[in-house]
């Protein structure tokens, strides 16, 4: 990236001000996870998800076939073209064949069998036909057992996608509140256990960092502050834990105790978010760059 993309990038992540990510990323060699990281300690920005930032255009879809569903995203240049009836219908259509050839990565989704050609060629052939760059992001090919449930949901036509597999029921209306759930909440994982421990390590230090500029804990005792840490330690892991999420229907039950009250568990899960982790060309953000950071 130029220093002008990742300034961009850094502020769509955290919210900072402009000249605050200039020098985030000066101070930290134009690494950008360390540059986010620094911005936290300073107390400028809040924490991010990597998720949170949609940004180029396309559709996400889902098809499922007995005990397998495919998820995968197909990107546009424009939103226009996104909504267009003739690309809705190509997506599924490139979804259903890489599902019926069990692909679990794009490169052999992309090989897949697709009326008569491959996956690939109903691509280059729809670029041609639509007029825009068309491209497939990402699959993933997620499997149950006969005993399970898939729970699948699209948001505001397939902006977002999530798939999930509840265990031992058969109950499909809660399987789908559940990925309904991952849609709203956007969790990153199943359980607080799920969580790498070099990332919890990288939170406390980012919050014990933080400590040192807020007033009311700099002056703390060392024991009582590892205490305050541990409590905000927990709480967010809480929030980025599924099963310990509050259920987006009913605030005073957890997703994990929702599921269980049909007694199944939250094996897996899967959310595509359109454009998470890609830039949009914005015009006039350069134009902005350049007043603040002369």
């Amino acid at each position: 990236m130029t220093t002008m993309e990742l300034i961009k990038s850094l502020r769509d992540r955290t919210g900072a001000g402009l000249t605050d990510c200039k020098k985030a990323l000066t101070e930290n060699n134009n690494d950008l996870e360390k540059a986010t990281d620094w911005l936290r300690e300073k107390g400028i920005a809040k924490a991010a998800k990597k998720a949170d930032r949609i940004a180029a255009e396309g559709l996400t879809t889902i098809v499922s076939e007995g005990n397998y569903a495919l998820i995968c995203e197909v990107n546009s240049e424009t939103d226009f073209v996104a909504k267009n009836e003739k690309f809705i219908n190509f997506v599924n259509t490139i979804a259903k064949a890489m599902l019926d050839a069990k692909s679990t990565t794009v490169e052999e989704g992309l090989t897949a069998a697709c009326e008569g050609a491959t996956v690939n060629d109903c691509i280059t052939n729809n670029i041609a036909t639509i007029g825009e760059k068309l491209s497939l992001r990402r699959i993933t090919l997620v499997t149950k057992n006969d005993t399970d449930t898939f729970g699948t949901y699209l948001h505001m036509g397939g902006k977002i996608g999530t798939v999930c597999v509840l265990t031992n029921t058969d109950n499909a209306v809660v399987a789908k509140d559940v990925a309904m759930h991952i849609a709203a909440m956007n969790p990153s994982y199943i359980k607080r256990e799920d969580i790498p421990a070099e990332e919890v390590e990288r939170e406390r230090h980012i919050q014990k960092e933080a400590a040192k500029n807020d007033e009311k804990l700099m002056n703390k005792p060392e024991a009582a502050l590892e205490k305050i840490l541990d409590g905000k330690i927990s709480k967010w892991m809480s929030e980025i834990s599924l099963v310990e999420q509050p259920f987006f229907k009913d605030e005073g039950t957890s997703v994990g105790g929702y599921a269980a009250q049909y007694g199944s568990n939250i094996a897996t899960f899967v959310r595509y978010a359109v454009g998470e982790g890609l830039q949009k060309r914005e015009e006039n953000f350069a134009e902005e760059v350049a007043k603040q950071t002369k």
